[in-house]
């Protein structure tokens, strides 16, 4: 594989992305949206998986270069998340700049795009849907589900929603809730539901049950099959 770091920029804030490729061009590009900790190596690991795939994978920077969140610090991973989850205008123009960069690699084909988002990335990759982006697809992995403030457009991405049933973050009346604002918004939608799963459920580090997030091996190869189902059928 070919992997480089990719410097860019929103609104004056410097954001460094890992991007990879299987060698080649004209490749699917993959949107990797990483969890609260930051662009670490959970996301790069991710991105990694979507190369040996076939495709080209961007892993973005939601925080800025060289910013990243701490195992554990509960309080200061929500200080670097909150900022978003509570301005969804922000969150969203900082997901498309991470898109525009994305495209602008050489090896890519910018009119075959995806993303992919884990837990806060989830969050981030449905407001890219609801905003009404040129993408084909997103897969929330894990992710948030409640909407902001902000006006969303048609949604034209095809979704799709992995989920531990016992998540303590998303309830399941956010669930169904989600599931009626996809439906209202005539958006082609798909929400997998996986018993006795928690949050961070594809994470091998995760391994916290009172703060809600433990790994689930079962549901982490569910999932992945459900995913590269889903990049196969948008892309082919």
């Amino acid at each position: 594989m070919e992997h480089r770091y990719v410097e860019y920029e929103d609104n004056g804030i410097t954001l460094e992305g890992y991007f990879v490729t299987p060698g080649g061009s004209d490749l699917p590009l993959i949107l990797v949206a990483h969890d609260w900790t930051g662009r670490r190596q959970y996301a790069i690991d991710k991105a990694n998986e979507m190369a040996e795939r076939g495709y080209a994978a961007f892993a973005l920077d939601m925080y800025g270069k060289g910013v990243f969140g701490r195992d554990g610090d509960v309080e200061y991973n929500s200080s670097l998340m909150g900022p978003f989850a509570m301005d969804r205008v922000k969150l969203r123009q900082r997901v498309h700049a991470a898109l525009t960069a994305g495209r602008a690699q050489p090896e890519v084909n910018g009119q075959r795009v995806a993303a992919i988002g884990y837990c806060f990335g989830g969050m981030c990759v449905l407001e890219l849907a609801r905003s009404g982006a040129d993408v084909l697809g997103v897969v929330s992995v894990h992710g948030i589900f409640s909407p902001g403030e902000v006006a969303n457009k048609p949604i034209t991405s095809k979704v799709l929603c992995l989920h531990g049933h016992d998540d303590p973050m998303v309830p399941p009346e956010q669930v169904v809730a989600f599931e009626q604002e996809m439906t209202a918004a005539g958006a082609d939608w798909q929400m997998h539901v996986y018993g006795a799963t928690t949050h961070a459920f594809t994470n091998p580090g995760a391994n916290n049950p009172d703060f809600g997030t433990v790994y689930s091996e079962r549901a982490n190869r569910r999932a992945d099959r459900s995913t590269t189902d889903f990049f196969e059928e948008i892309f082919n």
